[in-house]
């Protein structure tokens, strides 16, 4: 067995592909109206659809789960990150852990939460 797919709910495909494009370089390689698969296998799946499917509430911001990516340059990824998304909201700012690993917390535009952190 492999994992093969992550899927987050989102309510604007096309912005949150342009958010994932901008600030991490994912590219889109499927698009099933709706669903769409960027590279390094994250989903985007239409918020509609998932409540639909679910029969539940969405709940943005649940903190049960983060996407969670590796950066060598952290700084100038922050930088590039306030430059485009200014309006993000952080869960911590730029801060460097205990064992020497620097990181950042932050919600992408539907509230999931995606951590960056340097090589450890």
């Amino acid at each position: 067995m492999k994992l093969r797919n992550v899927l987050i709910v989102v309510e604007d495909i096309e912005k949150s592909k342009q958010f994932y494009q901008d600030l991490f370089g994912l590219t889109m390689v499927l698009d099933n109206d709706g669903n769409m698969i960027l590279t390094e296998g994250l989903v985007l799946q239409d918020k509609k659809i998932w409540q639909k499917f679910l029969g539940r509430e969405i709940l943005p911001e649940s903190n049960s789960c983060e996407l969670y990516f590796e950066e060598a340059d952290l700084e100038a990824f922050v930088e590039k990150l306030e430059r485009l998304y200014p309006e993000v909201r952080y869960v911590n700012r730029l801060m460097t852990h205990s064992w020497g690993q620097k990181v950042v917390r932050f919600y992408d535009l539907d509230g999931n939460l995606i951590e960056v952190g340097t090589l450890v």
